[in-house]
C-alpha cells in the first residue's frame, strides 16, 4: 500500500510511484492511478496539438479575410504556430492519426 494518496497530493504519490518503480517494489504499485496518469499524457499531448491547430487557424482566417491588417506580427505568429505544429507533430508522430480524426 502506498503511504501518499493520489486525492491528496499528486505530486508527492507521483514522486513516490516513481521511487517504488526505481526501487522493484511493484507490489506496492497504485496500479490504476498509473494506469489513469499514463493515458492522460495522451490526452495533453491532443489537447496540446488541438490548441496549436485551432491557433493556426484562425490566424490563417484573419490573414484570408482581413488583408487590410495584414502586418508582419500575424505573418510571425503564422510562422511560430506552424513550426509547433510540426515540433509537436515530429516529437509525438502518433498525433498524426489525430489530423484526421473526424471527431
Amino acid at each position: 500500500m502506498t503511504t501518499v494518496s493520489y486525492e491528496t497530493d499528486i505530486v508527492a504519490w507521483a514522486n513516490e510511484q516513481a521511487w517504488l518503480v526505481r526501487n522493484k517494489k511493484f507490489e506496492l504499485l497504485d496500479i490504476e492511478h498509473i494506469a489513469e496518469e499514463i493515458e492522460d499524457v495522451g490526452k495533453s499531448e491532443q489537447r496540446e496539438l488541438a490548441s496549436r491547430m485551432a491557433v493556426l487557424l484562425c490566424h490563417l482566417l484573419k490573414w484570408q479575410y482581413q488583408p487590410a491588417r495584414q502586418g508582419a506580427s500575424w505573418k510571425a505568429a503564422i510562422k511560430t504556430q506552424r513550426e509547433r505544429v510540426k515540433r509537436r507533430l515530429n516529437q509525438t508522430p502518433s498525433l498524426k492519426k489525430c489530423l484526421n480524426d473526424s471527431e
